[in-house]
């Protein structure tokens, strides 16, 4: 059983994690009885319910990113005020 990212499960909302729980816990079963034909589903099944989630993480890195460009922008514009004041104050 392939687990997901720590990240990941971290946004997993609480019936989602608890469904995980119990897919990875059938998964584990299954491996020890070689039902490997079954494994496979229960991995879709998996990869399926996270689905969600990774997108949230997707969201959450856009987010992070339009974070950075609006800082990075304000900085620019708080350092020409600056540049500017002083101009002023040297004439």
């Amino acid at each position: 059983m392939r687990h997901c990212s720590v990240q990941v499960r971290g946004l997993l909302t609480r019936d989602e994690l608890d469904r995980y729980n119990a897919l990875i816990e059938v998964g584990h079963y299954l491996e020890q009885q070689s039902r490997y034909d079954l494994v496979a589903v229960v991995q879709k099944e998996i990869d399926i319910l996270i689905l969600p989630a990774i997108e949230r993480l997707k969201e959450k890195s856009r987010q992070r990113d339009r974070d950075t460009e609006e800082y990075l922008r304000r900085k620019a514009m708080d350092e020409e005020l600056a540049r500017l004041a002083a101009e002023d104050d040297d004439d």
